[in-house]
Protein backbone atom coordinates (compact mmCIF):
# COMPACT_ATOMS: atom_id res chain seq x y z
CA UNK A 1 0.00 0.00 0.00
CA UNK A 2 1.31 3.44 -0.86
CA UNK A 3 2.52 5.52 2.12
CA UNK A 4 0.26 8.44 1.21
CA UNK A 5 -2.84 6.29 1.22
CA UNK A 6 -1.67 4.66 4.43
CA UNK A 7 -1.45 8.05 6.12
CA UNK A 8 -4.97 8.90 4.98
CA UNK A 9 -6.33 5.66 6.43
CA UNK A 10 -4.58 6.27 9.75
CA UNK A 11 -6.05 9.77 9.81
CA UNK A 12 -9.55 8.35 9.25
CA UNK A 13 -9.01 5.86 12.08
CA UNK A 14 -7.93 8.67 14.39
CA UNK A 15 -11.03 10.65 13.49
CA UNK A 16 -13.26 7.62 14.16
CA UNK A 17 -11.51 7.01 17.48
CA UNK A 18 -12.06 10.57 18.66
CA UNK A 19 -15.69 10.54 17.51
CA UNK A 20 -16.42 7.28 19.35
CA UNK A 21 -14.72 8.57 22.49
CA UNK A 22 -16.73 11.79 22.42
CA UNK A 23 -19.94 9.84 21.76
CA UNK A 24 -19.40 7.58 24.78
CA UNK A 25 -18.57 10.53 27.00
CA UNK A 26 -21.94 11.89 25.91
CA UNK A 27 -23.57 8.56 26.78
CA UNK A 28 -22.00 8.74 30.27
CA UNK A 29 -23.69 12.14 30.82
CA UNK A 30 -27.03 11.16 29.29
CA UNK A 31 -30.17 11.75 31.39
CA UNK A 32 -33.54 10.04 31.26
CA UNK A 33 -36.89 11.73 30.65
CA UNK A 34 -37.34 12.33 34.38
CA UNK A 35 -34.04 14.18 34.58
CA UNK A 36 -32.17 11.38 36.31
CA UNK A 37 -28.80 10.26 34.81
CA UNK A 38 -28.88 6.96 32.93
CA UNK A 39 -25.36 6.12 34.07
CA UNK A 40 -25.12 6.44 37.85
CA UNK A 41 -21.40 5.81 38.31
CA UNK A 42 -18.67 8.42 38.71
CA UNK A 43 -18.12 10.61 35.66
CA UNK A 44 -14.35 9.93 35.60
CA UNK A 45 -15.07 6.21 35.24
CA UNK A 46 -17.43 6.93 32.34
CA UNK A 47 -14.69 9.00 30.67
CA UNK A 48 -12.16 6.19 31.20
CA UNK A 49 -14.50 3.64 29.65
CA UNK A 50 -15.19 6.00 26.76
CA UNK A 51 -11.45 6.33 26.13
CA UNK A 52 -11.02 2.54 26.29
CA UNK A 53 -13.85 2.06 23.78
CA UNK A 54 -12.82 4.70 21.27
CA UNK A 55 -9.10 5.46 21.38
CA UNK A 56 -7.78 1.93 20.51
CA UNK A 57 -9.54 2.23 17.14
CA UNK A 58 -6.84 4.74 16.12
CA UNK A 59 -4.21 1.95 16.07
CA UNK A 60 -6.37 -0.91 14.79
CA UNK A 61 -4.27 -1.26 11.63
CA UNK A 62 -1.11 -1.82 13.65
CA UNK A 63 -2.42 -4.21 16.31
CA UNK A 64 -5.85 -5.41 15.10
CA UNK A 65 -6.21 -8.39 17.43
CA UNK A 66 -5.11 -6.50 20.54
CA UNK A 67 -7.44 -3.62 19.67
CA UNK A 68 -10.39 -6.02 19.34
CA UNK A 69 -9.67 -7.49 22.77
CA UNK A 70 -9.37 -4.05 24.40
CA UNK A 71 -12.47 -2.64 22.73
CA UNK A 72 -14.54 -5.75 23.47
CA UNK A 73 -13.60 -5.63 27.18
CA UNK A 74 -14.45 -1.92 27.37
CA UNK A 75 -17.78 -2.35 25.57
CA UNK A 76 -18.79 -5.31 27.75
CA UNK A 77 -18.05 -3.22 30.84
CA UNK A 78 -19.98 -0.29 29.41
CA UNK A 79 -22.97 -2.54 28.67
CA UNK A 80 -23.06 -3.77 32.25
CA UNK A 81 -22.99 -0.12 33.41
CA UNK A 82 -25.79 0.83 30.97
CA UNK A 83 -23.64 3.31 29.02
CA UNK A 84 -23.89 2.22 25.34
CA UNK A 85 -26.64 3.54 23.10
CA UNK A 86 -25.26 2.15 19.81
CA UNK A 87 -24.68 -1.40 18.47
CA UNK A 88 -20.95 -1.84 19.18
CA UNK A 89 -19.58 0.14 16.21
CA UNK A 90 -16.07 0.13 17.71
CA UNK A 91 -16.09 -3.68 17.93
CA UNK A 92 -17.25 -3.85 14.30
CA UNK A 93 -14.37 -1.62 13.15
CA UNK A 94 -11.89 -3.76 15.08
CA UNK A 95 -13.39 -7.05 13.83
CA UNK A 96 -13.13 -5.84 10.22
CA UNK A 97 -9.38 -5.30 10.54
CA UNK A 98 -8.88 -8.62 12.34
CA UNK A 99 -10.53 -10.48 9.44
CA UNK A 100 -8.65 -8.38 6.88
CA UNK A 101 -5.17 -8.47 8.38
CA UNK A 102 -5.01 -11.70 10.39
CA UNK A 103 -4.88 -15.24 8.93
CA UNK A 104 -7.97 -17.39 9.32
CA UNK A 105 -6.35 -19.52 12.04
CA UNK A 106 -6.44 -16.43 14.30
CA UNK A 107 -9.37 -14.38 12.97
CA UNK A 108 -11.93 -17.22 13.12
CA UNK A 109 -11.27 -18.07 16.82
CA UNK A 110 -11.30 -14.33 17.58
CA UNK A 111 -14.78 -14.06 16.04
CA UNK A 112 -15.93 -17.18 17.88
CA UNK A 113 -14.99 -15.54 21.20
CA UNK A 114 -16.14 -12.01 20.35
CA UNK A 115 -19.72 -12.81 19.36
CA UNK A 116 -20.85 -14.64 22.51
CA UNK A 117 -19.04 -12.16 24.78
CA UNK A 118 -20.57 -9.13 23.08
CA UNK A 119 -24.06 -10.59 22.75
CA UNK A 120 -23.97 -11.95 26.29
CA UNK A 121 -22.89 -8.60 27.75
CA UNK A 122 -25.60 -6.75 25.84
CA UNK A 123 -28.31 -9.20 26.85
CA UNK A 124 -27.30 -9.18 30.52
CA UNK A 125 -27.05 -5.39 30.57
CA UNK A 126 -30.42 -4.89 28.85
CA UNK A 127 -32.43 -7.62 30.59
CA UNK A 128 -30.77 -8.24 33.97
CA UNK A 129 -28.50 -5.49 35.36
CA UNK A 130 -30.56 -2.47 34.27
CA UNK A 131 -33.67 -3.97 32.73
CA UNK A 132 -34.69 -1.45 30.11
CA UNK A 133 -36.04 -4.21 27.85
CA UNK A 134 -37.85 -7.51 28.31
CA UNK A 135 -36.04 -10.70 27.31
CA UNK A 136 -37.31 -10.50 23.73
CA UNK A 137 -36.21 -6.88 23.35
CA UNK A 138 -32.81 -7.63 24.91
CA UNK A 139 -32.38 -10.56 22.51
CA UNK A 140 -33.20 -8.22 19.59
CA UNK A 141 -30.54 -5.72 20.69
CA UNK A 142 -28.03 -8.58 21.08
CA UNK A 143 -28.96 -9.81 17.60
CA UNK A 144 -28.29 -6.33 16.20
CA UNK A 145 -24.84 -6.34 17.83
CA UNK A 146 -24.21 -9.80 16.36
CA UNK A 147 -25.09 -8.50 12.87
CA UNK A 148 -22.78 -5.48 13.23
CA UNK A 149 -19.75 -7.43 14.43
CA UNK A 150 -20.36 -10.52 12.27
CA UNK A 151 -21.07 -8.41 9.18
CA UNK A 152 -17.94 -6.33 9.66
CA UNK A 153 -15.84 -9.47 10.15
CA UNK A 154 -17.39 -11.12 7.08
CA UNK A 155 -16.69 -8.04 4.96
CA UNK A 156 -13.07 -7.97 6.04
CA UNK A 157 -12.68 -11.70 5.39
CA UNK A 158 -14.16 -11.32 1.88
CA UNK A 159 -11.88 -8.39 1.05
CA UNK A 160 -8.87 -10.37 2.28
CA UNK A 161 -9.81 -13.29 0.03
CA UNK A 162 -10.22 -11.03 -2.99
CA UNK A 163 -6.89 -9.35 -2.37
CA UNK A 164 -5.18 -12.73 -1.98
CA UNK A 165 -6.76 -13.89 -5.25
CA UNK A 166 -5.64 -10.71 -7.02
CA UNK A 167 -2.11 -11.16 -5.65
CA UNK A 168 -2.01 -14.78 -6.89
CA UNK A 169 -3.22 -13.68 -10.31
CA UNK A 170 -0.60 -10.94 -10.41
CA UNK A 171 2.11 -13.50 -9.55
CA UNK A 172 0.86 -15.79 -12.31
CA UNK A 173 0.94 -12.92 -14.78
CA UNK A 174 4.45 -11.98 -13.67
CA UNK A 175 5.61 -15.58 -14.05
CA UNK A 176 4.05 -15.80 -17.52
CA UNK A 177 5.67 -12.52 -18.51
CA UNK A 178 9.02 -13.78 -17.20
CA UNK A 179 8.68 -17.04 -19.15
CA UNK A 180 7.75 -15.14 -22.30
CA UNK A 181 10.71 -12.80 -21.86
CA UNK A 182 13.07 -15.74 -21.34
CA UNK A 183 11.73 -17.36 -24.50
CA UNK A 184 12.13 -14.08 -26.40
CA UNK A 185 15.73 -13.71 -25.22
CA UNK A 186 16.43 -17.35 -26.07
CA UNK A 187 15.11 -16.76 -29.59
CA UNK A 188 17.20 -13.61 -30.00
CA UNK A 189 20.38 -15.32 -28.80
CA UNK A 190 19.68 -18.35 -30.98
CA UNK A 191 19.18 -16.18 -34.04
CA UNK A 192 22.34 -14.18 -33.36
CA UNK A 193 24.56 -17.20 -32.63
CA UNK A 194 23.07 -19.51 -35.27
CA UNK A 195 23.26 -17.00 -38.11
CA UNK A 196 26.76 -15.77 -37.47
CA UNK A 197 28.29 -19.14 -36.58
CA UNK A 198 26.82 -20.66 -39.71
CA UNK A 199 28.57 -18.02 -41.82
CA UNK A 200 31.79 -18.58 -39.89
CA UNK A 201 31.57 -22.37 -40.32
CA UNK A 202 31.01 -22.09 -44.06
CA UNK A 203 33.86 -19.64 -44.61
CA UNK A 204 36.16 -21.64 -42.33
CA UNK A 205 35.49 -24.69 -44.48
CA UNK A 206 36.27 -22.68 -47.62
CA UNK A 207 39.49 -21.35 -46.10
CA UNK A 208 40.60 -24.83 -45.08
CA UNK A 209 39.81 -26.23 -48.51
CA UNK A 210 41.66 -23.62 -50.57
CA UNK A 211 44.38 -22.63 -48.10
CA UNK A 212 47.19 -24.15 -50.19
CA UNK A 213 45.75 -23.86 -53.68
CA UNK A 214 44.42 -20.28 -53.42
CA UNK A 215 45.87 -18.30 -50.49
CA UNK A 216 44.11 -15.10 -51.60
CA UNK A 217 40.67 -16.72 -51.38
CA UNK A 218 41.63 -18.25 -48.04
CA UNK A 219 42.57 -14.80 -46.74
CA UNK A 220 39.27 -13.39 -48.01
CA UNK A 221 37.40 -16.15 -46.20
CA UNK A 222 39.34 -15.44 -42.99
CA UNK A 223 38.51 -11.74 -43.37
CA UNK A 224 34.80 -12.60 -43.56
CA UNK A 225 35.20 -14.80 -40.45
CA UNK A 226 36.86 -11.92 -38.60
CA UNK A 227 34.15 -9.39 -39.54
CA UNK A 228 31.32 -11.80 -38.75
CA UNK A 229 32.88 -12.70 -35.40
CA UNK A 230 33.22 -9.05 -34.41
CA UNK A 231 29.63 -8.35 -35.45
CA UNK A 232 28.33 -11.36 -33.49
CA UNK A 233 30.27 -10.38 -30.38
CA UNK A 234 29.02 -6.80 -30.51
CA UNK A 235 25.40 -7.92 -30.94
CA UNK A 236 25.64 -10.45 -28.11
CA UNK A 237 27.24 -7.88 -25.80
CA UNK A 238 24.34 -5.51 -26.45
CA UNK A 239 21.80 -8.25 -25.77
CA UNK A 240 23.51 -9.50 -22.60
CA UNK A 241 24.18 -5.93 -21.45
CA UNK A 242 20.45 -5.26 -21.45
CA UNK A 243 20.01 -8.24 -19.11
CA UNK A 244 22.71 -7.06 -16.69
CA UNK A 245 21.81 -3.39 -16.30
CA UNK A 246 18.90 -1.13 -17.03
CA UNK A 247 21.09 1.61 -18.48
CA UNK A 248 23.01 -0.52 -20.95
CA UNK A 249 23.46 1.08 -24.39
CA UNK A 250 21.00 -0.31 -26.89
CA UNK A 251 21.68 -0.98 -30.50
CA UNK A 252 19.08 -0.44 -33.21
CA UNK A 253 16.34 -3.06 -33.31
CA UNK A 254 16.67 -5.01 -36.58
CA UNK A 255 13.99 -4.03 -39.06
CA UNK A 256 13.21 -4.62 -42.72
CA UNK A 257 15.69 -1.94 -43.74
CA UNK A 258 18.51 -4.25 -42.63
CA UNK A 259 17.49 -7.19 -44.82
CA UNK A 260 20.07 -6.02 -47.35
CA UNK A 261 22.79 -6.74 -44.79
CA UNK A 262 21.55 -10.33 -44.52
CA UNK A 263 21.75 -10.60 -48.29
CA UNK A 264 25.35 -9.36 -48.28
CA UNK A 265 26.37 -11.76 -45.52
CA UNK A 266 24.73 -14.67 -47.32
CA UNK A 267 26.51 -13.70 -50.53
CA UNK A 268 29.87 -13.84 -48.73
CA UNK A 269 28.95 -17.35 -47.57
CA UNK A 270 28.23 -18.50 -51.11
CA UNK A 271 24.45 -17.99 -51.33
CA UNK A 272 23.09 -15.62 -53.97
CA UNK A 273 19.90 -14.13 -52.55
CA UNK A 274 17.24 -12.42 -54.65
CA UNK A 275 15.32 -10.15 -52.27
CA UNK A 276 11.86 -8.70 -52.98
CA UNK A 277 10.17 -6.48 -50.41
CA UNK A 278 6.83 -4.89 -51.26
CA UNK A 279 4.28 -2.68 -49.42
CA UNK A 280 5.76 -3.06 -45.94
CA UNK A 281 5.69 0.60 -44.99
CA UNK A 282 4.12 1.35 -41.62
CA UNK A 283 4.48 -2.10 -40.09
CA UNK A 284 4.88 -2.09 -36.30
CA UNK A 285 8.40 -2.41 -34.91
CA UNK A 286 7.64 -5.79 -33.32
CA UNK A 287 6.26 -7.15 -36.59
CA UNK A 288 9.33 -5.96 -38.50
CA UNK A 289 11.61 -7.65 -35.97
CA UNK A 290 9.64 -10.88 -36.33
CA UNK A 291 9.90 -10.78 -40.14
CA UNK A 292 13.60 -9.97 -39.92
CA UNK A 293 14.32 -12.89 -37.59
CA UNK A 294 12.31 -15.33 -39.71
CA UNK A 295 14.17 -14.30 -42.85
CA UNK A 296 17.48 -14.41 -41.00
CA UNK A 297 16.88 -17.93 -39.71
CA UNK A 298 15.70 -19.18 -43.09
CA UNK A 299 18.79 -17.76 -44.85
CA UNK A 300 20.98 -19.23 -42.11
CA UNK A 301 19.50 -22.67 -42.81
CA UNK A 302 20.18 -22.22 -46.51
CA UNK A 303 23.80 -21.29 -45.79
CA UNK A 304 24.20 -24.22 -43.41
CA UNK A 305 22.54 -26.92 -45.52
CA UNK A 306 22.68 -25.85 -49.17
CA UNK A 307 25.53 -23.39 -49.87
CA UNK A 308 26.63 -22.65 -52.48
CA UNK A 309 23.20 -22.14 -54.02
CA UNK A 310 20.63 -19.57 -55.08
CA UNK A 311 17.81 -18.35 -52.85
CA UNK A 312 14.72 -16.19 -53.33
CA UNK A 313 13.26 -14.14 -50.46
CA UNK A 314 9.89 -12.42 -50.85
CA UNK A 315 8.21 -10.24 -48.23
CA UNK A 316 4.87 -8.71 -49.17
CA UNK A 317 2.17 -7.02 -47.11
CA UNK A 318 -1.38 -6.17 -48.09
CA UNK A 319 -4.73 -5.79 -46.34
CA UNK A 320 -5.39 -9.37 -45.21
CA UNK A 321 -1.91 -10.70 -44.46
CA UNK A 322 1.85 -10.45 -44.60
CA UNK A 323 3.48 -13.12 -46.79
CA UNK A 324 7.04 -14.31 -46.22
CA UNK A 325 8.42 -16.88 -48.68
CA UNK A 326 12.01 -18.19 -48.77
CA UNK A 327 12.94 -20.81 -51.36
CA UNK A 328 16.30 -22.17 -52.45
CA UNK A 329 17.49 -24.38 -55.27
CA UNK A 330 19.12 -26.93 -52.99
CA UNK A 331 22.74 -27.93 -52.55
CA UNK A 332 25.02 -28.50 -55.51
CA UNK A 333 25.15 -32.02 -56.99
CA UNK A 334 28.22 -32.94 -54.95
CA UNK A 335 26.19 -32.50 -51.76
CA UNK A 336 22.87 -33.93 -52.99
CA UNK A 337 23.29 -37.34 -51.26
CA UNK A 338 22.90 -35.49 -47.95
CA UNK A 339 19.59 -34.28 -49.41
CA UNK A 340 17.90 -31.23 -47.99
CA UNK A 341 16.71 -32.78 -44.78
CA UNK A 342 14.89 -30.80 -42.15
CA UNK A 343 17.43 -29.08 -39.90
CA UNK A 344 17.80 -30.78 -36.56
CA UNK A 345 18.24 -27.59 -34.48
CA UNK A 346 15.80 -25.08 -33.10
CA UNK A 347 15.63 -22.84 -36.19
CA UNK A 348 12.34 -24.13 -37.64
CA UNK A 349 10.82 -24.30 -34.16
CA UNK A 350 11.83 -20.68 -33.50
CA UNK A 351 10.29 -19.53 -36.78
CA UNK A 352 7.08 -21.43 -36.02
CA UNK A 353 6.89 -19.88 -32.52
CA UNK A 354 7.37 -16.38 -33.90
CA UNK A 355 4.60 -16.94 -36.45
CA UNK A 356 2.23 -18.46 -33.87
CA UNK A 357 2.88 -15.56 -31.49
CA UNK A 358 1.20 -13.24 -34.04
CA UNK A 359 -1.58 -15.71 -34.86
CA UNK A 360 0.01 -16.62 -38.20
CA UNK A 361 0.79 -19.87 -40.01
CA UNK A 362 4.07 -21.60 -40.80
CA UNK A 363 4.96 -24.25 -43.37
CA UNK A 364 8.35 -25.64 -44.31
CA UNK A 365 9.59 -28.60 -46.30
CA UNK A 366 11.45 -29.86 -49.39
CA UNK A 367 10.21 -28.73 -52.80
CA UNK A 368 9.30 -31.34 -55.46
CA UNK A 369 11.66 -29.71 -57.96
CA UNK A 370 14.50 -29.66 -55.45
CA UNK A 371 15.55 -27.33 -52.72
CA UNK A 372 13.66 -26.19 -49.64
CA UNK A 373 10.81 -23.76 -49.01
CA UNK A 374 9.65 -21.80 -45.99
CA UNK A 375 6.28 -20.07 -46.08
CA UNK A 376 4.97 -17.84 -43.29
CA UNK A 377 1.70 -15.92 -43.16
CA UNK A 378 1.07 -13.22 -40.57
CA UNK A 379 -2.19 -11.32 -40.15
CA UNK A 380 -1.79 -7.72 -41.25
CA UNK A 381 -4.68 -6.39 -39.17
CA UNK A 382 -3.45 -4.31 -36.24
CA UNK A 383 0.17 -4.30 -37.43
CA UNK A 384 0.02 -1.23 -39.58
Amino acid sequence: MKPRRQRHLHALDLGAALALTAMYIGFARLTADDGQPVYTGPFWLGCLIAAMVGLPVAVRRRWPLAVLVAVLAALATASLLDIPREPYAAAGLAAYLVALAEPARRSVPALAVTLPVACGAVYIGEAVVTPAEDSRGAAGVAGLVLLVIGGAWGTGFTVRGRRAGAAREQRRRSERALDEERLRIARELHDIVSHNLSLIAVKAGVAGHVAEADPLEARAALKVIEETSRSALAEMRRTLGVLRTEGAPLGPVPDLGRLDLLVEEAHRAGVDVELTVHAVEGLAEGTQLTIYRIVQEAITNVVRHAAPTRCRVTVEADAPEIRIDITDEGPPPARRPAAHELPGGHGLLGMRERAMMYGGSFEAGPRPEGGFAVSVRLPAEGNQ
